[in-house]
């Protein structure tokens, strides 16, 4: 009897290790694909209907060692919802870590430096993989939806690429551009210039949109910076024509005419001085850095060569900047 027990148990024995090691080696083998899988693990899903439809679609063959591991390993309940991208070369064990960390397929959203409030609420209702959860779009509901009711929803919102998991809502996602804009501006306003003429981040904020608008040419911001806060702490106005087109907004066919430069409105920086009561678009890290550290420049005046450099012409004084202006406009008949 002792003989035929010590059998039983060596042939136990020798089965246990068998599987043992049969498991060990199929947990560490690549999953059966060869290409890039999306995977959606639904929400409430269970590791064992994980395995069996990993098996199902021929991708691991031994459905019960996946799903006994996870619970041996008390990881069977901490696997994370979402939508998976497999990559050829992953294991079970490597996918099953990956889910722990809920580390999910991303989808992306650019807001584009020197566009408006109106253009970042269209990039975001156009996306499919956010969830749409605001009832409109208007200005006051979406301040008011992420936390900041009564602010001016302009240049609020930080120029980037933001990676997000499919399914995150509207809200969440513009709060998370609106925090990455107050960080932005918060450090660059601690290291600015000594004796600029903004006392706050928010007038910053506001010449940095100007400035944006002004040039896409990154050599001469530093530089048209300058010329704007030459202005301001002379008293000079502005004189800038971003200001006025967004004065006009949806009415704007793309030309500004005379009457447009007289006609007073809060944006009007022809009729009056000092700053636009809010920023005019969504400046970018170089534009917000500009206005921070300016050049020293001598320069109260600039207008556009009106070639292909995209570069403008600067000038100390009137007569001058009149002789630059004149060149421009026989360049412009020109074409």
């Amino acid at each position: 009897m002792a003989r035929l027990f010590k059998i039983i148990f060596f042939m136990g024995l020798v089965t246990f290790l068998a599987v043992s090691i049969d498991a060990w080696q199929s947990l560490h083998t690549p999953l059966n694909i060869s290409q890039p899988e999306d995977y959606e693990f639904a929400m409430g899903a269970s590791t064992a209907s994980l395995a069996k439809d990993l098996r199902e679609r021929g991708w691991f063959e031994h459905r019960y060692y996946f799903s006994g591991w996870a619970r041996l390993t008390g990881k069977a309940h901490q696997l994370k919802a979402g939508e998976y991208v497999i990559e050829p070369g992953t294991t079970p064990l490597m996918l099953l870590e990956q889910m722990l960390q809920g580390k999910v397929k991303l989808y992306t959203i650019t807001l584009i430096e020197g566009r408006t409030f109106l253009d970042v609420m269209a990039r975001v209702q156009a996306s499919p993989d956010i969830k749409h959860t605001l009832q409109n779009d208007d200005m006051a509901t979406v301040m008011a939806a992420i936390g900041h009711a009564g602010e001016h929803g302009e240049g609020m919102f930080y120029p980037d690429t933001y990676s997000f998991p499919r399914g995150m809502d509207d809200v969440k996602f513009l709060r998370r551009a609106y925090d990455a804009m107050q960080q932005k501006l918060t450090r660059a306003w601690e290291g600015r210039d000594s004796n600029l003429p903004f006392a706050t981040p928010y007038e910053a904020l506001i010449m940095a949109s100007i400035v944006e608008k002004e040039t896409a040419d990154d050599s001469e911001r530093r530089q048209i910076a300058g010329v704007f806060i030459n202005r301001l702490r002379i008293g000079m106005r502005l004189q800038t024509d971003p200001t006025v087109i967004y004065g006009i907004g949806v009415n704007y066919d793309g030309n500004i005419r005379l009457k447009d430069l007289k006609e007073d409105t809060p944006y009007n920086t022809y009729t009056r001085k000092g700053l636009p009561p809010t920023p005019i678009a969504m400046p970018g890290s170089d534009a917000i850095d500009a206005v921070m550290h300016p050049d020293a420049t001598p320069y109260l005046y600039f207008v556009a060569r009106g070639d292909s450099t995209g570069s403008h012409v600067f000038s100390t004084n009137l007569a001058d900047h009149e002789a630059a202006v004149d060149e421009f406009q026989r360049k412009k008949k020109k074409r």
